[in-house]
Formats: structure tokens, C-alpha cells, sequence
């Protein structure tokens, strides 16, 4: 049997996800405004409630097609808050809809949002050596840096313990334990 990182339950998904994409290093522009808004709607809840409702938030937010989530009026807002399938936080919402903004602006100043977050680790992923769960932090000096730039430039709940599990979704840092089995293939 494959060990795994502890937080894995034996939920199909979570296995699929912690096997297949978390930690693997994410380059694409679409990819990663995908997993930042997943993780601003996860605040506050479990990460298996987001996974479960991930199908149904790529329904809502056209497939989380920033260009389009940028320009959102008040009719689609309002379809969105009223959407039972996707978590219906009107603050988070807003954020999702703020954040796509920023997240243009953002490519405009670098050329794309890949240059500008992989800027904060020279484009390499931090290889950690945690052996424990009781290792793995909740956030470090670098995701406090990279939530106050965010905050800067006018990202919402994009604190940072939401940054930090954003790092660890991407591949910006390798948080599988070192007994896991996909600690050395990423």
C-alpha cells in the first residue's frame, strides 16, 4: 500500500487530487487563478468541501476564466449567490470577482501571473524535508511576503494561511512528508 501525506483520508478524490496535482509545480496562468480562488473559497472550511463542489464552481465561474469573472455585473453576482451547488459566501463571491481584476492587472505589470508569484522563489519550487505532519506549518515568512504584496495590490482573502496552502497546491514548495510516496516524484 502507497503511504501517503496524513492528511489523505481514503476518499477517492482526495486520494486523486493529493496523487495527481497537489505539489506538482503549476506554470499556467489559468491553472493557478483556479486553485487561488478554490483555496479564497476554502477559508474557513475543509478542503474536501471545495474538492467536492470543484466540478460545480467550474459551472458557475465559466470554467474560472479570469478575463471573464473580471468583468461579472451585478445579474451574474446574483446568480452566483443564489447558486446552491457552489459555497454561496457573498463576500467571497465579490473576491472571486475583485481578484480576477487584480490578477490582470497583475499579468500586465509581468507578463503573466506565472513570472510574477514564481518571482518569490527564483521560478524553483522549495524542496522541504518534513517528516511529520507536526512539520508541516500553516504559514511561513514567504507566504506572509506574498498575502501583504497580494493585499497590496487588491487581493482579497488572500491571507496568509490561504497563501501558503496556494504554495503547497502549486508546487511552489514540496510539503509531502518525506515518507510519502510523492515526496521524490515532485
Amino acid at each position: 500500500m502507497k503511504k501517503r501525506c496524513h492528511w489523505v483520508t481514503d476518499d477517492p478524490l482526495y486520494i486523486a487530487y493529493h496523487d495527481n496535482e497537489w505539489g506538482v509545480p503549476v506554470y499556467d496562468d489559468a491553472t493557478l487563478f483556479e486553485f487561488l480562488i478554490l483555496e479564497t473559497f476554502q477559508a474557513g472550511l475543509s478542503w474536501i468541501t471545495v474538492l467536492k463542489k470543484r466540478t460545480n464552481f467550474r459551472k458557475a465561474f465559466d470554467n474560472f476564466d479570469y478575463k471573464k469573472i473580471a468583468n461579472y455585473d451585478d445579474k451574474k453576482y446574483n446568480e452566483l449567490i443564489t447558486n446552491e451547488k457552489i459555497i454561496r459566501n457573498k463576500l467571497k463571491i465579490k473576491a472571486a470577482i475583485s481578484n480576477a481584476q487584480a490578477f490582470i492587472k497583475i499579468q500586465e505589470e509581468f507578463g503573466t501571473f506565472s513570472k510574477y508569484i514564481w518571482g518569490f522563489v527564483a521560478g524553483t519550487p522549495v524542496k522541504n524535508h518534513f517528516k511529520s505532519k507536526d512539520e508541516v506549518p500553516a504559514n511561513t515568512a514567504l507566504s506572509d511576503k506574498i498575502s501583504k504584496d497580494l493585499k497590496k495590490r487588491g487581493f482579497k482573502f488572500v491571507g496568509t494561511t490561504v497563501i501558503y496552502a496556494h504554495m503547497q497546491a502549486t508546487g511552489m514548495v514540496n510539503d509531502h512528508t518525506t515518507d510519502c510516496f510523492r515526496y521524490h516524484e515532485v
